[in-house]
């Protein structure tokens, strides 16, 4: 059996979880204090998620911050960065336009506005 210490991080309360494992499935949680932080505790020790946010390249030589519309797997995110910098875009873009659709789930989708 092996344990994993965690922060809990999905609500400011931030309780300290500790996950026993027995290889790669989840024996206990504890520590949380809301049934959030178990089905965080169990995920992030499972199959974790994660967003991730970047920049483009733009035709005109500026960047474009970018983010997933959705979380990935851990796993994925060099993957999808290579994507990520593999794209140039031209603007005017606004804020949800997809950039990138279909990467591993979730589309990488502009978050400000470029004219």
């Amino acid at each position: 059996m092996t344990q994993r210490e965690l922060t809990c991080i999905t609500c400011p309360v931030g309780c300290h979880i500790t996950v026993t494992l027995s290889g790669k499935e989840v024996v206990s949680v504890e520590g949380n204090t809301c049934p959030r932080g178990k089905e965080y505790a169990v995920n992030e020790c499972t199959n974790p998620m994660r967003t991730v946010t970047s920049t483009v390249a733009c035709k005109d030589g500026r960047v474009l911050a970018v983010k997933t519309d959705r979380v990935i797997p851990k796993e994925r995110m060099m993957d999808c960065m290579k994507m990520i910098d593999s794209a140039v875009v031209k603007p005017p873009v606004k804020i949800g336009d997809v950039v990138l659709s279909d990467v591993f789930g979730s589309n990488i989708v502009a978050t400000e506005n470029l004219e």
